[in-house]
C-alpha cells in the first residue's frame, strides 16, 4: 500500500500564515512590524508622535484586514478561522459593507458625488506595452482578486484619480498590472496622472530600491526620444522620491484627491504537493530575484499569477494631517510595507528564512547583548569579537527552511516510504485543524527514532500544512546531512549548553523569537530516542524557553500538540540492541548513513501509524497552576515562583496526552503475548486467544477516544508477523508453535511491549493479584490498587485519579468475569472473586496479561527491600539508586533474563522520587533517607503479589552498607 494514495490533498490550515493577536482583539500597530523603526535611543525628534501612529497604524491595520478579507478562501484563511483580532475587523468591515454612509477607512470622508458616473475612455497603450504583452500572453493567466475591483476603484469616483502602489520594481509586474487593469476595466497605470505629478507619465509607483532607476526607463527614453530632438535620460528615482512628489503635489493643489491603491503581485503562490520540482525553484517567495530568474518564474509559473487589488488610501487625508514632509513620507512608506508584508504572508505563508531574519533580531535583543558583554569581559576580548562568537553560534543554531529543498525531499522521500513501509496511517489531524486556527502551534511527539524527524514534517507538508522548525541533536548536523534537514527546519541545539551563557542566551532568544514569530516549532521533551518503547521523564528545557518566550511577548497563544508515532519494526534495532547490553552509543557519522542505506532500502520495516493526541492550550495550563498572573509580559530577567511547577504539569499533561493517543498495532499485540512465557513461545490456538483477549479489553474497556488499535484479526496478525520476520513458525504434529527467534529478538520485541504497556494496566494488576492467590476481595484489590497506582501513575504517564483507576479496576473485574477468567463466589467484603485452579487455559491467559507489569512491582519490592535491610539514615537517593540497579542485574542473572529497563536507573530514580514526594522516605539532617513503619506496611503489601521464592532471593541479593554510629529519625513535617 503506497503511502500517497491515502492522503488526498487538503487545503493549507490557516494557522501559518495567520497573523498574532493581541490579548485585547487590537489591531497590531504598523509600526510594531517594521525593521525600520526608530531605537529605543534615537532622537524624539524624528520619533512618531502618537497621534500619527494611531493613524497610520488604523492606515495599516485596514489595509491588511480589507484585502485579505477580499480574498478567495484558496488564498486566505476563512472568516471563521481568524484569530480574535481579525475577527474584529471582519465585524467592523461588515458594518461598512451595510453602511453606504460609513467610509471604509479611518479617515475624513469624501464629499458626496457631484456628477455623474461615466465610462472610462479607452486609454491609449504604449506601443512596447503591446508588443512586450503580446509576447508575454500566453505565458501569464491572471487570477484577479477581488473579482471585480472596479466595485473598489474607479477613475471617476468623485473625480479622483488613481496610482497604484506595487512591492517592487520591474517590467513584468507593470506589464501584469496593466493588463489586470485592463481585464478589470480600472485606469491603465501606464498613463500619467493628471498634470503628471510623478513626473514619469505612468500612474504607478514601486516600493522597492532595487534598480531605482525603474526597469521601464529605458523603453520610455526609447519611445520619448522618437519625438524629442533631444531626449534626455530621466533621473534616477526611488520609492520615497516619487511618494514624496504625489504628496507635494497635494500640498501645491488643495483640490487634488489621489486615490492610492495597493497591489499585490504573485507569480505561482507556494506549492504544494501537486506542484512540478522544477517549478517549485521559481515559485514565489520572500527572497527579491533577479530579471533571469524572475523570467523563468513566468515561463513555469507565470499561469498561476495571482493579482491582488487592495482598498484605496486617500492621500488628501494623509496630507490633512499636517506633518512634516519628510516624516509623511517616511510614514506612508511603512504602513505599505508592512501592508504587502502581511498580505504576502496571507498568500504563501511567513517569511521561514530565519538565518536572514531571525540571526539579525536575535543578536539585537538585550538579553543577547548582555550576554556578549559578558562573553568578552569574561574572554578579556572585545565586544567585536565577542559578538563575532554570538553571530557563529547563531548561525549553528539557526534553520535556513526553503520550499525547494522541501518539495524535493517529499520527491525523494515519497518512493522511500513506498518501498520500506507498507503504509503510513494518520488519526485526528482534522482534529488539530480545528483547534489550531490562530495558535502558535508546538509539536511535541514522541522519539522512538530519527525517522520521526522526517515523517512527521512529510505528513504535515503532504496535508497542506507548512512544517514545523523541528529542535534537532546537534550530533545530526552531519555534512551535507545538516545542510539538508536545516533547508528542511532544523535547528540545531548542542547536547548541553551548561557552562555556556553565551550559548545559552542565543539559543533561548532564538526559541522565543519563534514563539514570537508565529513559527511553528516540534522538539522532543524525552531528550533524546527511547532505548526500551517508554515514554522517558520529560525534561522541561525547552517547554521552559517556550513558555517564557510567550510570557516576554504574550500576543499569540500557543498549543501543544502531542504526537504518537508507532513503528512495527524499528531501523535502529541492532543499535538499540548494542546499547541496552551495555555498548556505548556509537557517534554518528556521514559514512555510517551512507553505508547503511542499502540495507534500509531492502528491508521492510511494515506499517508507520501517526496519532495527533488531544492538544493543550497553554492559556489553560497558566489558568490553572498561575492563577495570579495577569496576562502582562513577564521580563526576561522575572522568575515567577509559578513558573517551575506550570513547566513541569504542562510536560507531565504532554506526556500522558501522548500516552492516550496510541495506537495498538500487531506486533505490540505479538509482543504482549509472546513475552509472557518463559520460551518466548506459544501453540497457534493459545496465541490466537491470547491476541483476542487482548482486543476485548481494549474494545470494551477504551483507554481514550484518541486511541487506534489494529482491525486485523488474530490469524491476519499471526500472518504478518511472520511475513515480517518476527515471528518464527515450528511445526509440530500436535500442533504448530509460534515464537521468537533468538534472545536478541526477544529483547527488540520488549521495546514494543511497552509502547502500549500503559494500555493494560488495570487488567495487569488484577491479574498480578492473583498470581500467587487463588481467591481475593474486591476491596483488598480495589484497596491495594490505590495504593501502588501513585507509582505506576509516574512511570506510565497515566490519566487517571485515585478513584477513577477504581473505578476502572471495576469494570476491567467485569470483563474478567464475562471471559471466564474470574468468578464471583461469595458476596462477602463487596465480592470474593476467585480465577481457576490448576493449569487451565483461563489461568494461563490471566498470567500471561498480569506477566507485562509484575517486573514493574518486583523493581518496586527491590527497592523497598534495600531500604529496609539498610535501615532508615544509611543511605542517600543515589546510593538507593545505584544498590538498587545491582541487586536488579543480579536478579535478571540468577532467573530468566528481564526485560531492558528491568535495571534502568531511571525508573529506580523516579520510584524513589515518588516515595519522597508521598512522605514515605524523606532526607534527614546529613541527606540520607529516613523512613518510619508505614514503609514496612506496604512492603507486606508486596507479599501479596510476589510469590515467597521471589521475595525471599530479593531479600537475599538486597546489598547491606555499613551503617553510620548513629542515625536521625525524623517524622516528616
Amino acid at each position: 500500500m503506497g503511502i500517497m494514495a491515502p492522503m488526498p490533498k487538503q487545503t493549507p490550515l490557516p494557522f501559518p500564515n495567520a497573523e498574532p493577536a493581541r490579548p485585547d482583539g487590537a489591531t497590531p500597530s504598523a509600526t510594531t512590524a517594521d525593521d525600520s523603526l526608530v531605537e529605543p535611543g534615537a532622537d524624539p525628534a524624528t520619533a512618531p508622535d502618537a497621534s500619527e501612529a494611531d493613524i497610520f497604524t488604523a492606515e495599516a491595520g485596514t489595509l491588511a484586514d480589507v484585502s485579505a478579507d477580499a480574498a478567495a478562501p484558496e488564498h486566505a484563511p476563512a472568516e471563521a478561522e481568524r484569530p480574535p483580532a481579525a475577527e474584529i475587523a471582519a465585524a467592523d468591515r461588515a458594518a461598512t459593507e451595510h453602511d453606504p454612509d460609513q467610509p471604509e477607512l479611518p479617515m475624513p470622508p469624501p464629499p458626496p458625488p457631484v456628477v455623474e458616473t461615466r465610462a472610462l475612455p479607452p486609454a491609449r497603450r504604449p506601443w512596447w506595452a503591446k508588443l512586450l504583452g503580446r509576447l508575454m500572453a500566453p505565458w501569464v493567466q491572471l487570477t484577479i482578486e477581488p473579482k471585480s475591483p472596479s466595485e473598489h476603484v474607479a477613475e471617476e469616483w468623485n473625480g479622483r484619480p488613481v496610482c497604484y502602489v506595487l512591492e517592487d520594481y520591474g517590467l513584468s509586474n507593470a506589464l501584469i498590472l496593466e493588463r489586470a487593469c485592463r481585464e478589470s476595466g480600472l485606469p491603465s497605470p501606464l498613463q500619467p496622472l493628471p498634470g503628471d505629478p510623478l513626473g514619469r507619465k505612468r500612474a504607478y509607483v514601486a516600493l522597492s530600491r532595487r534598480n531605482a532607476g525603474g526597469t521601464l526607463a529605458p523603453l520610455q527614453s526609447l519611445g520619448e526620444s522618437l519625438g524629442a530632438a533631444t531626449p534626455q535620460p530621466p533621473p534616477a528615482k526611488t520609492h520615497s522620491g516619487s511618494l514624496a512628489r504625489l504628496l507635494d503635489a497635494h500640498r501645491a493643489d488643495p483640490e487634488l484627491d489621489v486615490q492610492l491603491v495597493p497591489v499585490s503581485i504573485f507569480v505561482g503562490r507556494a506549492p504544494d504537493r501537486s506542484t512540478g520540482w522544477f517549478s517549485v525553484l521559481f515559485s514565489e517567495n520572500w527572497t527579491l530575484v533577479g530579471r533571469f530568474r524572475r523570467l523563468l518564474a513566468i515561463l513555469l509559473n507565470g499561469r498561476h499569477t495571482l493579482v491582488r487589488f487592495s482598498p484605496p488610501v486617500s492621500l488628501r487625508g494623509i496630507v490633512g494631517e499636517g506633518l512634516p514632509a519628510e516624516r509623511t513620507v517616511r510614514k506612508l512608506s511603512r504602513v505599505l510595507r508592512t501592508h504587502f508584508r502581511r498580505i504576502r504572508a496571507a498568500v504563501i505563508g511567513p517569511d521561514l528564512s530565519t538565518r536572514r531574519l531571525l540571526v539579525d533580531q536575535v543578536l539585537a535583543s538585550e538579553p543577547v547583548k548582555d550576554a556578549i558583554a559578558d562573553q568578552a569581559r569574561r574572554d578579556n576580548s572585545s565586544p567585536v569579537d565577542a559578538w563575532k562568537k554570538a553571530h557563529a553560534i547563531a548561525y549553528e543554531i539557526a534553520a535556513d527552511y526553503s520550499h525547494p529543498v522541501v518539495r524535493s525531499a517529499s520527491f525523494l522521500l515519497t518512493p522511500v516510504w513506498n518501498r520500506i513501509y507498507r503504509g503510513v496511517l494518520v488519526h485526528h489531524l482534522d482534529k488539530l485543524k480545528q483547534e489550531a486556527p490562530g495558535f502558535e502551534v508546538v509539536y511535541v511527539p514522541c522519539h522512538r527514532s530519527h525517522m520521526d524527524y522526517l515523517l512527521l514534517s512529510y505528513l504535515l507538508y503532504t496535508k497542506g500544512i507548512v512544517p514545523p522548525h523541528i529542535a534537532a541533536g546537534a550530533n545530526l548536523n552531519l555534512p551535507v546531512v545538516g545542510t539538508i534537514l536545516r533547508k528542511g527546519g532544523a535547528f540545531f541545539l548542542r547536547r548541553s549548553i551548561r557552562g555556556s551563557a553565551l550559548y545559552s542566551a542565543v539559543f533561548s532568544e532564538y526559541v522565543a523569537q519563534l514563539v514570537a514569530g508565529g513559527y511553528s516549532i516540534e522538539y522532543f521533551i524525552e531528550g533524546g530516542r527511547s532505548r526500551t518503547g517508554r515514554l522517558l521523564p520529560p525534561k522541561g528545557g525547552m517547554i521552559v524557553m517556550t513558555v517564557r518566550g510567550f510570557l516576554r511577548q504574550p500576543t499569540r497563544p500557543v498549543l501543544f500538540q502531542p504526537v504518537y508515532i508507532g513503528y512495527e519494526k524499528l531501523m535502529e534495532g541492532n543499535s538499540y540492541l548494542d546499547e541496552l547490553s551495555g555498548k556505548p552509543k556509537e557517534k554518528e557519522s556521514i559514512w555510517q548513513l551512507l553505508w547503511g542505506i542499502p540495507k534500509v532500502l531492502r528491508s521492510n520495516y511494515g506499517q508507520v501509524v501517526v496519532n495527533f493526541g488531544e492538544p493543550i492550550r497553554l492559556n489553560d495550563v497558566l489558568a490553572e497552576h498561575a492563577p495570579e498572573w495577569d496576562g502582562r509580559p513577564v521580563g526576561e530577567d522575572d522568575k515567577p515562583q509559578w513558573l517551575s511547577d506550570t513547566v513541569a504539569a504542562l510536560a507531565e499533561r504532554i506526556q500522558v496526552n501522548v500516552n492516550r493517543a496510541a495506537d495498538v498495532n500487531p506486533i505490540n499485540l505479538l509482543a504482549l503475548a509472546l513475552l509472557s512465557t518463559p520460551k518466548h513461545a506459544m501453540g497457534e490456538a493459545d496465541l490466537l486467544a491470547q491476541i483476542a483477549l487482548s482486543k476485548t479489553l481494549l474494545a470494551e474497556l477504551p483507554y481514550s477516544d484518541r486511541v487506534t488499535v489494529t482491525p486485523h484479526t488474530p490469524q491476519e496478525i499471526v500472518a504478518h508477523g511472520e511475513e515480517i520476520n518476527v515471528l518464527e513458525r515450528i511445526a509440530h504434529p500436535l500442533g504448530d508453535v509460534l515464537g521468537v527467534d533468538g534472545e536478541d529478538k526477544a529483547v527488540l520485541l520488549s521495546y514494543f511491549r511497552n509502547n502500549v504497556l500503559h494500555l493494560f494496566t488495570g487488567a495487569s494488576w488484577i491479574a498480578c493479584c492473583f498470581q500467587h492467590n487463588r481467591r481475593m476481595s474486591l476491596a483488598g484489590v480495589l484497596r491495594l490498587g490505590r495504593s501502588v497506582y501513585p507509582f505506576l501513575q509516574a512511570e506510565l504517564f497515566l490519566p487517571w485519579t485515585e478513584d477513577e483507576f477504581a473505578q476502572r479496576l471495576t469494570l476491567t473485574v467485569e470483563v474478567f468475569i464475562r471471559e471466564g477468567l474470574l468468578e464471583r463466589v461469595s458476596d462477602d467484603d463487596g465480592g470474593i472473586l476467585a480465577r481457576n485452579a490448576g493449569q487451565t487455559d483461563e489461568v494461563f491467559r490471566l498470567r500471561a496479561i498480569g506477566h507485562s507489569l509484575q517486573q514493574a512491582f518486583e523493581r518496586y519490592y527491590i527497592a523497598i527491600s534495600v531500604l529496609v535491610k539498610n535501615g532508615p539514615g544509611t543511605m542517600s537517593a543515589g546510593e538507593l539508586e545505584s544498590q538498587c540497579q545491582l541487586a536488579a542485574q543480579r536478579l535478571s542473572l540468577l532467573y530468566a533474563p528481564a526485560a531492558p529497563e528491568f535495571f534502568d536507573k531511571t525508573l529506580f530514580r523516579g520510584f524513589i522520587q515518588k516515595l519522597r514526594e508521598l512522605k514515605l522516605v524523606w532526607p534527614d539532617s546529613n541527606g540520607k533517607l529516613a523512613f518510619d513503619a508505614r514503609l514496612d506496611a506496604w512492603a507486606k503489601d508486596a507479599k501479596v503479589i510476589l510469590g515467597r521464592e521471589l521475595r525471599h532471593t530479593i531479600e537475599k541479593i538486597s546489598p547491606e552498607m555499613a551503617k553510620p554510629a548513629a542515625t536521625d529519625n525524623v517524622e516528616p513535617a
